[in-house]
């Protein structure tokens, strides 16, 4: 079975600009994402496409499972754990008012993969109480769009507080401050933007290199 217990635990994100007019295209491409994830060893992939239909969800992340068969990288799906479990993908990630993980525990099989976003110290101790299996805290570095950083304090606060709880990293992150989100204490990092590039995929190889 699959685990979150590699670190750094990685994480890419899609980019979430998948619409009903776009999607094969746009299939294409994430499923190369998810390709070159699986290559370079990056612990999850979260297809988070929030403007597909349920049905297209469904068979992006049909082809993602697919893409990461019988490797180390997990397929987590944004919200919908419906279809997530549907597809056969690893476990779902969740908004910090969405459900509770301990309710979505009841209806899922044993060893699916639960992870929650969260934006203060607060929301990342609430994920690890009710039962998520790790948490995003961020933004951590200024993004655009999004709220006012939290800054690497607040991320090194957090990680001490929760313990042996991982917390990954999220915002901002790229080639020139990834490595001080792990000395601050993270487990790992989720992206975007730098986990779809080439620098991402190269970061995370470099780092699997030296921990052998």
């Amino acid at each position: 079975m699959k685990s979150i217990r590699e670190r750094p635990l990685t994480c890419l994100i899609t980019k979430g600009d998948a619409t009903p007019l776009t999607f094969y295209q746009k299939k294409r491409e994430i499923i190369e994402a998810v390709v070159e994830a699986v290559r370079s060893s990056v612990a999850m992939v979260q297809i988070r496409e929030k403007q597909l239909t349920a049905k297209q969800v469904f068979e992006l992340t049909s082809g993602a499972v697919a893409a990461a068969a019988g490797s180390v990288t997990l397929v987590l799906v944004n919200e919908r754990f419906d279809i997530a479990m549907a597809a056969g993908a690893d476990g779902v990630h969740l908004r910090s008012n969405s459900m509770s993980p301990a309710d979505i525990r009841s209806v899922t099989p044993r060893g699916f993969i639960i992870g929650v976003s969260t934006h203060s110290t607060n929301d990342a101790i609430t994920a690890r109480d009710r039962s998520a299996d790790f948490a995003v805290l961020g933004p951590v570095f200024a993004t655009p769009g999004k709220p006012a950083p939290i800054g690497l304090e607040e991320l090194r606060k957090t990680c001490e507080l929760a313990g042996s709880f991982p917390i990954l990293a999220l915002g901002g992150i790229d080639a020139s401050n990834v490595r001080s989100v792990i000395q601050a204490g993270a487990a790992g990092f989720a992206a975007i933007r730098f986990m779809n590039s080439g620098a991402g995929s190269e970061f995370v190889r470099e780092v699997k290199n030296v921990s052998k």
